[in-house]
């Protein structure tokens, strides 16, 4: 993860913040290529993120190429079940084996698209797999189906990776992967090499647990495909600026994952369109942000003060440390 190799990924929907800033008025509804080329003019971005099917047209690798075309590259594909009213009580794991067919159906031409496009990922959020009420589930099939599922799809094509990203509810009350142990339970249990998890900064707040240990785990038992960064004050996923709420931990996670090898795009999981912020300015303050932040990292890397303390689990002397990196003398 040196400087001058950073890839920065966003996602698509942000670029449609503020339209009568950028489109003529009354225009409607941006397409996916108009979000696109708006997004090609942030300073630093080099790639984006698709939602399947609602960002792809009948000819995926026309797609990507006029992407290709803007400067960009697609750096994947992420998994939306809206198609199916059906999908709400569960894709993978919905009671009905027709619909359940078709959510798994559904995905496995998402990973067909994500190829004709010109990506060898697929990041697949299974928010309405999950259950609202006591005795509404037999868990174990839930499980089983679940688990069957992601399987089935992950062997379609083993040369395009298949990123699971976990979050604790919302829409459902429990999701059935909501936090990173459950889900590296669940890859442990496929046991396939061309799956991973999507690590989402906010996701990991709102399970309750700590971005750079969340990352930890997963780069022992699994990989890292993806790495979503934004913030949130850990109640929801509240999609705003990386390092506005939780600087430190922001650091300490992108530490662990140079630490780790992770090499792929720093995607921005943000949600500019939610209040109307220009959506440039703010992609491009977060990769300003990013690079800022991993300036603060090779400090910390460099200062052999920092190691002695974590060896000795000494937060006086780390704080001390990591404070003087980010604020100086």
């Amino acid at each position: 993860m040196q400087q001058g190799n950073l890839r920065f990924a966003t996602r698509l929907n942000s670029f449609a913040s503020r339209p009568d800033a950028y489109w003529p008025k009354g225009q409607g509804k941006p397409t996916p290529l108009q979000m696109a080329e708006r997004a090609s003019k942030a300073e630093g971005l080099t790639d984006v993120d698709l939602n399947y099917p609602d960002h792809l047209g009948p000819d995926p690798s026309a797609t990507g190429a006029a992407i290709r075309d803007l400067g960009l590259e697609v750096n994947g594909l992420a998994m939306r079940y809206y198609s199916n009213p059906a999908f709400k009580i569960g894709a993978f794991t919905n009671p009905d084996p027709v619909v359940r067919r078709e959510a798994i159906d559904l995905t496995k031409r998402g990973v067909d698209a994500a190829r004709e496009a010109g990506s060898t990922l697929l990041t697949i959020w299974l928010g309405q797999d999950g259950f609202d009420y006591a005795f509404q589930a037999d868990y174990a099939r839930l499980w089983a189906d679940e688990i069957d599922g992601i399987r089935e799809v992950a062997l379609h094509d083993p040369g395009c990776m298949i990123s699971i990203e976990y979050k604790p509810n919302e829409p459902r009350s429990y999701a059935l992967l909501p936090d990173c142990a459950t889900t590296l339970l669940a890859l442990k249990e496929i046991d396939l090499p061309n799956t991973g998890v999507t690590l989402d900064f906010a996701h990991v707040l709102y399970a309750d647990e700590q971005p750079a240990f969340a990352a930890a785990l997963i780069n022992r038992h699994s990989r890292i495909l993806g790495l979503h960064l934004n913030d949130g004050y850990s109640k929801r996923d509240d999609g705003l600026m990386v390092g506005a709420v939780h600087a430190q931990q922001t650091i300490e996670l992108l530490r662990q994952v140079k630490s780790d090898g992770f090499d792929g795009p720093i995607y921005f999981d943000t949600f500019p369109d939610l209040t109307g912020l220009d959506p440039v300015r703010e992609c491009e303050a977060n990769i300003a942000t990013v690079r800022a932040m991993l300036r603060i990292v090779e400090r910390l890397d460099a200062d052999n003060r920092l190691g002695a303390a974590i060896a000795e689990q000494d937060p006086v002397s780390a704080q001390m440390v990591v404070q003087q990196a980010m604020f100086g003398n």
